[in-house]
């Protein structure tokens, strides 16, 4: 891995979009993209939107649109707390390490 390439794991993108409120899955594209600067492909979505839909960390949300938005569940924003503090935890102790060098 570069320097310039970025970690993305589709599943923690998708929930962090999702906290800021419903999306259909072309604004989370987008959303991704532009705070993250990882292109979603579809097929990487929406396996994603699939495997959190099953494990109830988001639901869909009823539309008279064609496009299919999705919202967090309780469970998915009590996830996503969870992994966002586990990251800030390592980020910490990463960065700690670093400065040691």
């Amino acid at each position: 891995m570069t320097a310039t390439e970025r970690i993305s794991d589709p599943t923690l993108l998708v929930l962090t979009s999702l906290a800021e409120g419903e999306k259909h899955g072309y604004a989370i594209m987008t959303d991704v993209e532009q705070f993250a600067g990882v292109k979603l492909g579809p097929g990487t979505l929406y396996g994603a939107i699939q495997r959190l839909e099953e494990r109830n960390l988001i639901e869909p949300v009823e539309s008279a649109d064609r496009r299919q938005p999705y919202r967090l569940t309780r469970n998915g924003e009590l996830y996503l707390r969870e992994q966002l503090n586990l990251l800030r935890a390592v980020t910490r102790l990463g960065l700690s390490r670093l400065e040691a060098l």
